[in-house]
């Protein structure tokens, strides 16, 4: 790979790095859980740019790389002993006089979302990242009106979580 494609590509990284957080934080528990799988996903980008034909955007194509390395990962950690959620000690080394109203409810959010199914999950997180339907089902492959109509089944669903 050249050095001038290398460098498009840490610059796009750089740019859109916040994809690969915010993937790495819906499916981990844990600060080491969620460095390793930044880790895997900025492997898997490398090894497929050389492949990136630019028919879509680039954080399109990172958002799909991104969340089928998560997934497959995932999967394979189903298998693994669970050990103490960090998130669930954080909150003894927060300020008094925090308002952690809004942060609750975040938590409890992520919470009901890390209870649906693998491609539920990617679904729920581009509609919150403001992705449009059709962005939605360029990036997970499937069709713009099966993202909608499994959108309106997710939402059915985290309200039952989320109320029972």
């Amino acid at each position: 790979m050249s050095k001038d494609l290398e460098h498009v590509f840490v610059t796009e990284l750089q740019n859109n790095q916040n994809i690969v957080h915010k993937v790495c934080s819906l499916y981990t528990n844990d600060r080491d859980a969620h460095n390793d799988l930044f880790q895997e996903i900025t492997i898997q980008l490398w090894k497929a740019y050389p492949k990136f034909r630019g028919d879509s955007k680039f954080s399109t194509w990172m958002y799909r790389v991104a969340l089928n390395t998560a997934i497959t990962l995932y999967r394979k950690s189903k298998r693994k002993v669970n050990t103490q959620n960090y998130d669930s000690i954080i909150y003894k080394i927060k300020a008094d006089e925090y308002d952690e109203t809004q942060e609750l409810q975040l938590k409890l959010m992520y919470t009901a979302v890390k209870q649906l199914g693998d491609i539920d999950k990617a679904l729920v997180f581009l509609y919150l990242e403001d992705k449009n339907y059709t962005e939605i089902s360029e990036t997970l492959g499937i069709s713009e009106v099966n993202a909608r109509v499994k959108m309106n089944r997710i939402k059915n669903k985290l309200k039952t979580i989320l109320n029972p």
